[in-house]
């Protein structure tokens, strides 16, 4: 890259760059995020993306061997534990 963007430019070209079709967000390990996110900035992007998080610029989901990064409005539905209960009782 020969221009210099900000961290938080830099997780959003991730996301939506490194997604694969059909899937709307990026595994932070397996897509190279981390590793590209380390090189770029000498930095860990744990605490940006964490930060992102909390100030409603990113979406991130927990899953096996990492997280998963997604853009406002495009992470998969979150259900809370009344709606589990419901669906595996069949109330």
């Amino acid at each position: 890259m020969t221009e210099k963007i900000t961290k938080e430019e830099f997780v959003v070209r991730a996301v939506k760059k490194l997604r694969k079709e059909p899937y709307k967000g990026i595994h932070s390990v397996y897509s190279g995020f981390n590793g590209a996110f380390r090189q770029e900035f000498n930095d860990d992007p744990v605490a940006t993306t964490t930060r992102m998080e909390k100030e409603g610029k990113i979406i991130i989901r927990p899953c096996r061997g990492g997280v998963m990064l997604y853009l406002p409005g495009e992470a998969p539905e979150s259900l809370d534990v009344q709606s589990v209960l419901k669906k595996i009782k069949g109330d």
